[in-house]
C-alpha cells in the first residue's frame, strides 16, 4: 500500500478532541483565567470586609452592638445557613450560645457544650480552627443541637476566639454556601476575622467588669449607693413608666458596734457579707440589694405593692434574726436589724422623698425596740 493510509468505503475519521500535548486551548485558558479572577475578587472582598469589621468592632465597647456588627458583616462576607457565637463559661468548663442565627434562641438558652465535645467544644479545648466539609465523616461531630432543633448540619467551619493565648469562645459557620472557604488559603482571612472578633469581645468584657465594679460594694459584693441613685433616677425619671412603682426598704443593723468591738473589724465585715447573703436569698430577680454604707442596707422591690413588700420585709427580718453567723470560724454570732418601708408613687413623688420616708420609718423601728419593720402610712 506504499505506506499511505487508505479509507475503506463508508469509514469516517473524527478529529481528536484533545489538543497536542503541551498545548492549551483558548477556551481552557479563558476558563482558568476567569476562575482565577473570581477567586481574586472573592479574596479582595473578604479582605475589605475584614478591614470594615475591624474598624466597626474597635469603635464600640457595647457587647450587643458588637454582636450585631459581627452578624451583619459576617453574613455578607461568608454566606451560610447558620451562624453561632459561643462563649466559654469558666465556672462550668463549657460553651454557651451567645448568638445563634437560624435557630430559635429559647432552644439553646440553657444548653451547654462541654469543652472537648463536638466540633465547637474541640476547637475551644485545643484553640485550633477546624474546617469540616462533611461532618458525617468526622467522629468529632456531635448532633446534639441538630436533635434539639431539627436542623441538619452538613459542614462546619469553626474558629477559636483567643485573647493572649486563652480561648474565650468560638465562631461556628454552619453549612457555608461557598466551597472555596474550605481551602487552606481561606484560613488566613478567617483567622484575621476571628482575631478582630476576639479583641472586640474581650474589650467589651473588660468594660463590663469595670462598669460592674463601679456599681458594686467591695465588702458584700452587692450594689453600692451609686447604683441606688442611678437606678432610682432611671426608674422614677420622666417617661420611665411610673405606674409600675417600687417599694424601698431601709435596713440598719441593731447594735452592730458591739460585734465589731468584740470580734474586730475583719469579723464585722464578714458578718455583713453573710447578712447580705441571707437577705439576698429571700429576694426575687426583680429585687436589688444595696449596701448603703457602714452597717446599713437598702432593698429595692421593683413593681412590688406595699402590702406584699411588708410581708417580704418581715420574712427577711425574721430570717436574719434567726440565723447564726460565722459558724465556719467556730462562732455563732446573732444579730438583728431594724427596717423601714415606703412605696413609690403611693407615698412619695420623688426619689428624695421616698428615701427620706423609708429612713424615718427605720428610725421609728429603732425607737420601738429594734428588730422590727415599720411601714409608712398616710
Amino acid at each position: 500500500m506504499s505506506g499511505k493510509a487508505e479509507l475503506s468505503k463508508g469509514e469516517i475519521v473524527k478529529p481528536s478532541s484533545r489538543p497536542p500535548s503541551g498545548v492549551e486551548t483558548a477556551r481552557a485558558r479563558g476558563g482558568r483565567a476567569s476562575r482565577q479572577a473570581r477567586e481574586i475578587s472573592m479574596y479582595m472582598r473578604q479582605l475589605m470586609a475584614c478591614l470594615e469589621i475591624g474598624k466597626a468592632l474597635t469603635s464600640t465597647l457595647d457587647m450587643e452592638e458588637i454582636l450585631h456588627t459581627v452578624l451583619s458583616r459576617l453574613s455578607v462576607l461568608v454566606p451560610a445557613r447558620n451562624w453561632s457565637l459561643l462563649l466559654v463559661e469558666p465556672e462550668s468548663s463549657s460553651l454557651r450560645f451567645e448568638v445563634a442565627v437560624g435557630l430559635a434562641p429559647e432552644l439553646l438558652e440553657n444548653l451547654r457544650i462541654p469543652l472537648g465535645e463536638g466540633i465547637a467544644g474541640t476547637v475551644a479545648a485545643t484553640g485550633e480552627p477546624l474546617l469540616v466539609a462533611d461532618v458525617g465523616s468526622d467522629p468529632r461531630f456531635s448532633n446534639r443541637v441538630d436533635r434539639l432543633s431539627g436542623f441538619v448540619t452538613k459542614a462546619v467551619i469553626c474558629l477559636p476566639l483567643k485573647i493572649r493565648g486563652s480561648v474565650i469562645g468560638v465562631v461556628e459557620i454552619v453549612n457555608p454556601q461557598d466551597s472555596c472557604l474550605f481551602r487552606p488559603e481561606s484560613m488566613t482571612i478567617l483567622s484575621i476575622l476571628a482575631d478582630y472578633v476576639a479583641i472586640a469581645i474581650g474589650n467589651a468584657m473588660n468594660y463590663r467588669k469595670i462598669a460592674a465594679l463601679s456599681l458594686t460594694d467591695t465588702v458584700t459584693g452587692y450594689y453600692n449607693t451609686r447604683f441606688l441613685h442611678d437606678f432610682l433616677d432611671s426608674l422614677l425619671g420622666e417617661g420611665s413608666g411610673k405606674q409600675k412603682g417600687v417599694s424601698l426598704v431601709f435596713v440598719d443593723m441593731d447594735e452592730f458596734k458591739t460585734v465589731v468591738d468584740t470580734h474586730g473589724h475583719l469579723v464585722g465585715s464578714r458578718v455583713l457579707k453573710e447578712v447580705a447573703d441571707v437577705m439576698a436569698s429571700r429576694l426575687t430577680p426583680a429585687d436589688r440589694l444595696v449596701r448603703y454604707g457602714g452597717d446599713e442596707f437598702v432593698i429595692l422591690m421593683e413593681g412590688c405593692a406595699k402590702d406584699k413588700a411588708l410581708q417580704r420585709a418581715e420574712e427577711i427580718r425574721s430570717t436574719v434574726a434567726s440565723t447564726p453567723f460565722l459558724g465556719e470560724l467556730g462562732l455563732s454570732i446573732r444579730v438583728t436589724a431594724s427596717f423601714g418601708l415606703a412605696t413609690y408613687p403611693q407615698d412619695a413623688s420623688t426619689k428624695e422623698e421616698l428615701m427620706r420616708l423609708a429612713d424615718q420609718c427605720m428610725f421609728l423601728s429603732k425607737e420601738r425596740g429594734k428588730d422590727k419593720v415599720t411601714v409608712y402610712r398616710r
